[in-house]
């Protein structure tokens, strides 16, 4: 049987960039969830978090964790607080971790991909961030489609180029987690 570990990687991932980047508000904690997903899914044929990421005008939008950001179920409220700043002339959110970050759920891939992610974005604000996730025929680019794919969900693999090195392989992987998943789902 397949344990899902998802939830508690969403959490743990929320935690992880809120500790270690400066500015993580609701904008920037998507852009790096996706961007931890998608990077992962490239070299494995899996996301991280299992989180689904659909194309809204401002950029990839993982649609679970955004319809819960209003009111944050109890596990996620007890690990981040959001916190309203004001900023100039408009108040902004920022993600505050109320736990201390916990690694035992992760692969030394994910954790490495995570640092990356996090080191490479830490002093980044949302726009040099959209810069990223709006790469011309990227991911998102591909199903937003100047907003005939508003709304629409971003398969992942669209994420494996046909230049990706071992391409073939990580989509065999994909179905393969895929199917496992489905069989899992179904004895249960």
């Amino acid at each position: 049987m397949l344990i899902s570990r998802n939830r508690q990687k969403l959490i743990q991932a929320a935690v992880f960039f809120a500790s270690n980047t400066q500015g993580c508000g609701k904008v920037k904690l998507f852009k790096l969830l996706y961007l931890l997903d998608f990077a992962h899914f490239r070299e494995t044929g899996r996301s991280v978090t299992g989180l689904d990421y659909v194309a809204w005008k401002l950029g990839p939008v993982p649609l679970e964790l955004a319809q819960e950001w209003d009111q944050l179920e109890p596990d996620l409220a007890a690990a981040v607080e959001i916190v309203p700043e004001k900023v100039i002339d408009h108040i902004r959110e920022r993600v505050v971790p109320r736990i201390a970050f916990d690694d035992s759920h992760f692969t030394r891939r994910e954790l490495s991909l995570m640092q990356r992610i996090a080191k490479q974005h830490e002093t980044d604000l949302s726009q040099p961030m959209v810069n990223v996730t709006h790469e011309e025929r990227g991911p998102w680019a591909t199903i937003w489609d100047n907003g005939r794919g508003s709304n629409e969900r971003i398969p992942y693999t669209l994420g494996v180029s046909e230049s990706t090195p071992n391409r073939e392989a990580v989509l065999e992987a994909a179905r393969d987690f895929e199917a496992i998943a489905t069989a899992s789902k179904s004895s249960n």
